[in-house]
């Protein structure tokens, strides 16, 4: 088990009967927690560098992105739900076990041979950060990994990544 395992607070029945919700707040709140989270994450990823963009979605993927990318020396392409940014965007649809959302970005974020690494705060069936793959090699950008704090992995998230390298140090199972 993870350091970082004893910081995620698992709530049960949240947001419905039957889920377990995973909650970073104690981690983020917590600064020895943060600063290892983001030093485990820079640790792991670096191999697969350089990057150019680190991509997150947004809420809780810009919290672990952002000192991330300053560490890695890259840029932060926030992914954003429709509506959110000023600029022109360009979007993907994606579906949820519950239904269809939709993830943007600014047109320009992503430039043609952009290398990016895609991070979130938890893998779970993989459909969001697909989205936010796609959206990225659509703009001519090329994935080199995804990161992740919290890896739910019977979902099988990891699975729809295909070959690409995937990254969480928090993992649970069975639950």
């Amino acid at each position: 088990m993870h350091p970082l395992t004893q910081y995620v607070r698992s709530i049960p029945d949240f947001p419905k009967p039957g889920i377990i919700f995973r909650d970073i707040v104690p981690l983020i709140e917590n600064p020895v927690a943060l600063k290892l989270a983001i030093e485990t994450l820079k640790e792991a990823v670096e191999p697969w560098g350089p990057f150019d963009k680190i991509a997150a979605p947004e809420a809780r993927g810009f919290i672990f992105a952002a000192p991330l990318a300053i560490q890695l020396n890259a840029g932060l392409a926030p992914m954003r739900k429709p509506g959110k940014l000023p600029f022109k965007t360009v979007s993907i649809d994606y579906s949820l076990e519950y239904g269809v959302n939709s993830i943007e970005m600014h047109e320009d974020t992503i430039k043609s041979g952009d290398r990016v690494l895609l991070l979130d705060d938890l893998l779970a069936t993989g459909g969001t950060i697909n989205a936010c793959r796609k959206l990225i090699e659509r703009q001519g950008g090329i994935v080199k990994g995804a990161a992740f704090i919290i890896e739910l992995v019977d979902l099988k998230g990891r699975d729809t990544l295909g070959d690409l390298p995937v990254f969480a140090p928090v993992q649970f199972e069975g639950e």
